[in-house]
């Protein structure tokens, strides 16, 4: 039997895009002729709906919306499986319905729901409970729903449903399917990405092929779907503990499709030993899985381009680079027409241009940009670009990029040269439109305000934070007009780091629609950044890479540094991922962090831990107010998709007087 699974980029209740999508694949697995087709979770209404899915009419639409996806179902030797909810007296169920020659054979009914990290699918999904089954009924039909097997060419299959899998040997579905003389084992997921998971998911269909001797379909949603997390369209085929088929992840594509060939008329020998996957390259992962999500972010929020705040500090460098990226892996894989026409945000007469010459006028009819020319803000017009082109040189990329990015560098008195310099020098590596302004009198101007209210100077000695805070907050009204004018994305640039201790300004550096890197930590970033100046030949993070990480609020004699301020950023990530990973006390962290770094001071690492737990607990407001983040680590602090914690606690106060 020809196996195939298809990776779908769905959006939810975006009916129109989602029938597109499975009907293309459908269509496709036809032509490939096709004899089983597995297709994503829920991919009809799209995984993401949240409480949508207590809603009776979502049920009901997705059923009128699957009789659109039967009609599709027309070649008679080929089933394709179907990912939607139902919902049956007042309850709700996540199910896979089953197709053939547009005939519904029934519905497979999820029985473990995912309860943990970004998962919370026991508030809208009821199990279903194993070994029964019930009636759905739709119109003058009616199919039955639950713990089922079905047949095709001979082949007996059944499912699992993505958190099925997950589930311990003595729980989940796969050892009652093999008893029941199930061979081929579907399962359709909506399994997120974090960093070094598909080992794990690739382990896990092995393992489950070879123990439970089937073979094993797996197919995964694709790309950044509701806004927060993304999917890495992964399909895996295994039998008997054998890899049959794996495909490349983080497609750019609408629909991913991959089959093989399996001879269940032939039983092969069990493989004992699972192969190994390389190890996973984090960096090129993340890289992959940022681009994606930025660009499926952008294009279904119908926006036209993004605007940032470039401080050439470490954040939003990667935030630049993010975008660049973007466009290079996108325009590799799609080609730039597709990808163009795909961004939404391209005319007809940029994307015929680009099929004539290769290229990009230099900019759009009737529209004006800015070009900093290091110590002024020049405007420069159409006229003057015909008579001497600034975007001559630069690639197809750079030039998209420069339709796509918008950056400013906002300085005052405590700004120094280098951040200018790496601002400067990283938007010109990538192409994007650069601008610069002071905002001295801005500040001037409040903090006069202020000091006429009070009868006083302020000061750093008095209002040290209050004068930081101010410049952060200035430079807000200005990067967000900026962006509405271009009827653009404002990324706002803070890490997982300055979440958790609240290093940050609200309505300042937080300011925006979209924080790309809020769930990677500051380590990991200023790694990164280094790695990709080598490895993806940013040469503009050359000056980034020699700089520490710091705000520049203070006057520069003082030498502010991020690291300084708190502590070391390592240090930091790994108080962190023990106190809310690991879901330690503050006791048990700082043992663990006494044994593992013996060389430091413990009264040291005591007062880190105590520094830590009471910037953390008095700052869950701020991260409540953040702008959507990625999930692109295997743990985030994002009180929406991750972690949530009280606004108003006790702050750990008993629990740090007693160490």
């Amino acid at each position: 039997m020809r196996l195939a699974g298809a990776a779908l980029n769905q959006t939810p209740i975006d009916w129109t895009n989602n029938l597109r999508n499975i009907c293309e694949a459908i269509q496709q697995a036809k032509d490939a002729q096709v004899e089983l087709l597995c297709l994503p979770e829920l991919c009809l209404t799209g995984y993401g709906c949240e409480d949508l899915f207590l809603h009776e009419w979502l049920s009901e639409t997705a059923l009128e919306k699957l009789q659109e996806v039967r009609r599709c179902c027309t070649e008679p030797n080929m089933v394709v499986c179907v990912g939607l909810p139902v919902r049956l007296d007042g309850r709700t169920y996540n199910t896979a319905c089953v197709i053939r020659n547009q005939e519904i054979l029934g519905f497979a009914a999820k029985q473990f729901l995912a309860n943990d990290g970004v998962h919370y699918e026991p508030r809208f999904f009821n199990s279903w409970i194993a070994g029964t089954t019930g009636t759905v009924t739709y119109g003058e039909e009616q199919w039955l729903i639950g713990d089922l097997t079905f047949e095709h060419q001979g082949v007996q299959f059944g499912f699992e449903i993505c958190e099925d899998a997950w589930r311990p040997a003595e729980d989940r579905p796969a050892p009652r399917l093999t008893a029941r003389g199930v061979q081929l084992i579907v399962n359709p997921s909506a399994s997120h990405f974090a960093m070094s998971k598909t080992d794990v998911r690739y382990q896990l269909v092995l393992k489950a092929s070879r123990d439970y001797q089937v073979t094993y379909l797996y197919a995964n949603l694709l790309g950044n779907e509701a806004g927060r997390i993304t999917y890495d369209g992964e399909i895996l085929i295994a039998r008997n503990g054998e890899l049959l088929k794996r495909n490349q992840l983080l497609s750019f594509k609408d629909v991913d499709l991959e089959w093989t060939d399996v001879d269940f008329r032939n039983e092969p020998a069990l493989t004992t030993e699972i192969a190994a996957l390389p190890i996973p390259d984090e960096y090129r992962e993340l890289n992959q899985a940022l681009s994606l999500a930025l660009f499926d972010y952008l294009r279904k929020a119908r926006s036209k381009g993004f605007v940032l705040s470039l401080s050439g500090g470490a954040d939003s460098c990667m935030c630049a680079v993010g975008v660049a990226e973007s466009v290079r892996l996108g325009v590799e894989e799609l080609g730039a027409e597709t990808f163009m026409r795909k961004a939404g945000c391209f005319s007809e007469e940029d994307i015929s241009q680009v099929a004539q010459h290769g290229a990009l006028a230099a900019t759009p009819t009737g529209v004006t940009v800015a070009t900093d020319t290091g110590s002024r803000t020049q405007v420069v017009t159409d006229q003057d670009r015909q008579a001497g082109d600034t975007d001559a040189g630069q690639t197809l990329n750079q030039q998209l990029t420069r339709r796509l990015l918008t950056c400013a560098y906002q300085g005052t008195v405590n700004s120094s040269d280098d951040t200018y310099l790496s601002a400067k020098e990283l938007a010109e590596n990538v192409g994007a439109v650069f601008f610069n302004w002071d905002i001295d009198q801005e500040v001037k101007g409040y903090a006069g305000k202020i000091e006429n209210a009070l009868g006083r100077d302020l000061s750093w000695k008095t209002d040290d934070l209050a004068l930081q805070n101010i410049q952060a907050r200035v430079r807000a009204p200005s990067i967000w007009m900026l962006a509405n004018v271009l009827n653009c994305l404002l990324i706002t640039t803070s890490n997982r780091s300055e979440a958790a201790v609240g290093y940050c300004t609200m309505d300042g550096d937080t300011a925006g629609s979209i924080s790309p890197i809020a769930g990677v930590d500051k380590d990991f970033v200023k790694k990164w950044l280094v790695w990709a100046e080598s490895e993806l030949n940013y040469p503009g993070l050359r000056r980034v890479n020699s700089l520490a990480p710091t705000a520049e609020l203070r006057p520069l004699e003082d030498k502010q540094t991020d690291e300084r301020d708190l502590m070391p950023y390592a240090l930091l990530n790994r108080i962190e991922r023990l106190a809310f990973y690991e879901r330690l006390s503050p006791e048990q962290v700082l043992a663990s962090l006494s044994e593992e770094m013996t060389s430091t001071d413990r009264e040291q690492l005591k007062t880190y831990v105590q520094r830590f737990f009471t910037l953390w607990s008095r700052n869950q407001w701020k991260r409540e107010r953040y702008a959507p983040s990625f999930h692109l680590d295997d743990y985030n602090l994002d009180p929406r998709s991750w972690l949530r914690f009280p606004i108003l606690s006790g702050g750990y106060t008993e629990e740090l007087r007693a160490l």
